[in-house]
């Protein structure tokens, strides 16, 4: 569990190569730019195939995925604990630095490196198993990815004083700063609930206030 960092845009080179530092830091709103147009070109051609209904409750199927993907990839790859020291390199570079930087504002979301690959596989993954709904589910399923990467951002770097946008600061937060082992949702805290793993007292406040008071 990585100790608590000063709220301060910390970070540390990652790579020797100037290649991959470079690609290593994005701008958090990178991923709206690059996906939006892929999700609405991709809601607009997923529905001339299929009943509008059905292009909907794809779509909303491909965000529900999302979800559980969040959940699966943070709680079993992100906090595997590997025992090699090229494991844990690699865990260090995939998320280790995270938490032991989590205000690293250029790292915060999935650099393109990562998501545009990744975005690829899944393409052809839904294409073959999702047949005409896989690009509205596609759509979906990247809407609650740039929703996910958004909201990541937000409760590290902004207040967020509304009744939900509190409540996901405060939930991420306990997870850096009271336990990793629970809270694995960050957009939002279904599976959590669904798999039992929604930290303690998660109305507690105080993390936050000895949060913003270092910056």
């Amino acid at each position: 569990m990585a100790k608590f960092v000063s709220n301060k845009n910390e970070t540390i080179r990652l790579f020797k190569n100037p290649f991959l530092e470079y690609f290593s830091h994005i701008h958090p709103a990178t991923p709206l730019f690059v996906f939006v147009p892929v999700i609405i070109a991709t809601a607009y051609f997923g529905s001339e195939n299929i009943t509008f209904l059905s292009s909907v409750i794809s779509f909303f199927a491909g965000i529900l995925l999302w979800t559980l993907m969040e959940y699966v990839i943070h709680r079993w790859a992100f906090h595997y604990h590997p025992t090699s020291e090229a494991g844990k390199r690699v865990h260090f570079l995939v998320h280790g630095i995270h938490h032991d930087y989590p205000r690293d504002a250029t790292r915060l979301v999935m650099p393109l490196l990562v998501s545009i690959p990744l975005a690829t596989f899944f393409f052809f993954l839904f294409k073959v198993i999702f047949g005409d709904y896989y690009l509205s589910i596609f759509s979906g399923f990247v809407l609650g990815y740039v929703a996910y990467d958004s909201i990541h951002y937000a409760t590290h770097h902004f207040k967020m004083n509304g009744r939900i946008g509190k409540f996901l600061k405060v939930y991420h937060l306990k997870h850096h700063y009271g336990d990793d082992q629970t809270a694995y949702g960050v957009s939002n805290p279904l599976w959590d609930y669904v798999l039992g793993t929604v930290p303690d007292h998660i109305k507690d406040k105080s993390v936050i206030e000895i949060n913003e008071k270092s910056q």
